[in-house]
This record gives C-alpha cells, structure tokens and sequence, in this order.
C-alpha cells in the first residue's frame, strides 16, 4: 500500500509540473487571424514582436492577434517563405516573451510540449512526445524544395498548431511547429528562427541562393570513385537546367553529377539548401562535377531565389 501511495505522489506531481509548465508557456501564445487562415503565434519580446508560420498568413495583408480579452491588429514585418517564418509586431500593449531555448542542444528521446490557440480559447491546446530527430530533412508540401535540419518529434499537431511554441520540459521555446506529416511534428528550431526574426527586426530580407536547376541523390560507381578519388559515394545528378539559369550560364547540363559546392561536399540533394545560403548569392562559387567519369570544374554566380 505504501508503494502505491507513494507511486501515486509521483504520478501527481509531474502531472502538477506539467500543468504549471502549459499554464506558464501559454502566456506567451497568442491566436493569428488572418483572413483566411487561422494559427497560433510565440510572444518574442514584452513590445509586441510574434514570430509565426509564414503559411498561416496566406497571402493576407491584415492579421488580428488575439490573446484572451486582449486582441489587436498585428503588422507584417517581413517573411522568410522557404523557412516558413513570419514575424509581426503589435504597436500597442505589452506581452510575456517566452524563454527561449538552444536548438543546439537537443537530442533524440527528449520530451516535449506543443501549445497552440488559433481560436483564441480561454485555455491553450497542448500536445507532447519525444523527439525522434533532431535534424530531419523533408521535402516541402508548399513547393518543389526541401526543409532541412528540422526537429521532428511524435507529438502529434492539429490544425491550428501551425506557428504554435515546440518547448523542453523547462518551458524554454525549442522549436516553431509547422507541419504533421507521416504521423511526426515537423518544428523550425529556434536558433533558425531567431536568426531570421533578428534579421526581420532590423528591416532586412531574407535570401537564399538559386541555380535553376532539378536534381536527386545518385550513387556514383565505385570505379569512378576510386579514378577520381572522391571521399563519398553518392552526388546529386542534374535532370534538368533553366534557360537563363545560374547554372545554364556556368554550363552545367543535365547528367552531369554535382560532388562539391564552393568547396564542401554534396552528398544527397538536401545539402542544396543549406548550401545555398544568402552569403553565396551574386559571388563566383566553384562547382565540382562528374561529366562522362571526368571529374570537372565550373563557376556558378547564384542568385536570389524567388527575387526575395
């Protein structure tokens, strides 16, 4: 009898905790109306700054936030749409920013929260789970490219959880969730989401690099591995190259087999965007590739991805 009493102390102090915990972190989630579309926003600083899933807005030019009694309209500071980040701000008012964690430090078993509101109810939704993957890579449902290093986990998001804080067991914000696919929430992790809010506070834009090219992950014979010396098995092979193109203009061709970008290696075809980051847009970036077992080298300028 005194095993079970004790048993149940525990069972009812992690279930007090975690109750704290949601009761705590959901005063920095606040609902995004917006238009068309409704999801939930994460408070980033006391003045009013909400950091958002760009998809949540849809295309929309007024968004309301709403957190209990308190509502406003809320601006559009900027979007970075292959990331799928927004950021808002409210001119009036004061909020509760929410602790922000370390993406960095994240492992695989790690238990989680999501909260979300998107319909502005007196108490916020929440989900948990562990974290499966720290750095997944997926290919993007809005479009023909992939996000890479995301956080996935086993909680399971409903409509609405878009935009909503992913957080630790300390209530510190981890990740900004986005998507359920293939039974797993898909998060932006924070350290991503900080660097680009930081960049949208400061009134700039946020870019990736573009070549105009479609490609996939191949296995590159063993024989050419070992003529050219490569110190990987797989590239990324070229089915197709725009007219106009970066890649057109460095003269790049279909089959031809990318192994390294301005000095790193490609592996599979989700180190594209990673590598394509804003810093390489409009500088003259060696390419290594493989055309007919001949190892070759070419110069490609990239350039702004959708014009952002």
């Amino acid at each position: 009898m005194t095993q079970l009493v004790n048993s149940l102390e525990v069972l009812k102090s992690l279930s007090d905790a975690t109750s704290d915990l949601i009761k705590k972190t959901a005063q920095s989630v606040v609902a995004v109306n917006a238009q068309m579309s409704r999801g939930t926003g994460v408070v980033l600083t006391r003045d009013g700054y909400i950091v958002t899933c760009n998809h949540v807005l849809a295309g929309c030019n007024a968004v309301k936030i709403g957190q209990g009694e308190k509502t406003a309209n809320a601006r559009i500071i900027g979007t970075d749409s292959y990331n799928d980040i927004a950021l808002l701000k409210v001119e009036r008012g004061e909020y509760v920013p929410i602790e922000i964690g370390d993406s960095e430090e994240l492992s695989v078993g790690q238990y989680v929260f999501a909260l979300a509101n998107p319909f502005n109810k007196s108490q916020s939704t929440a989900t948990s789970g562990m974290i499966t993957n720290v750095h997944s890579c997926i290919k993007s449902w809005r479009s023909s490219t992939s996000m890479e290093n995301v956080i996935a986990t086993d909680a399971q998001l409903n409509p609405g959880f878009s935009g909503g804080p992913l957080v630790d067991v300390k209530g510190r914000l981890i990740g900004i969730n986005t998507a359920y696919v293939w039974h797993r929430g898909i998060a932006i992790p924070v350290n991503k989401v900080k660097t680009i809010a930081n960049r949208l506070m400061s009134g700039r834009t946020v870019q990736r690099g573009y070549l105009g090219i479609t490609a996939n992950t191949v296995a590159i014979p063993e024989e050419i591995v070992t003529h050219a010396g490569l110190e990987q098995e797989t590239g990324v092979m070229i089915f197709s190259v725009e007219a106009g193109s970066p890649a057109r203009e460095a003269g790049l061709a279909m089959g031809d087999v990318l192994v390294k970008f301005n000095g790193k290696p490609v592996i599979e075809f989700h180190d594209l965007p990673r590598l394509l980051s804003e810093d390489v847009v409009g500088k003259q970036i060696k390419v290594v590739i493989i055309r007919r077992e001949t190892l070759l080298e070419a110069t490609v300028i990239p350039t702004i991805l959708g014009g952002e």
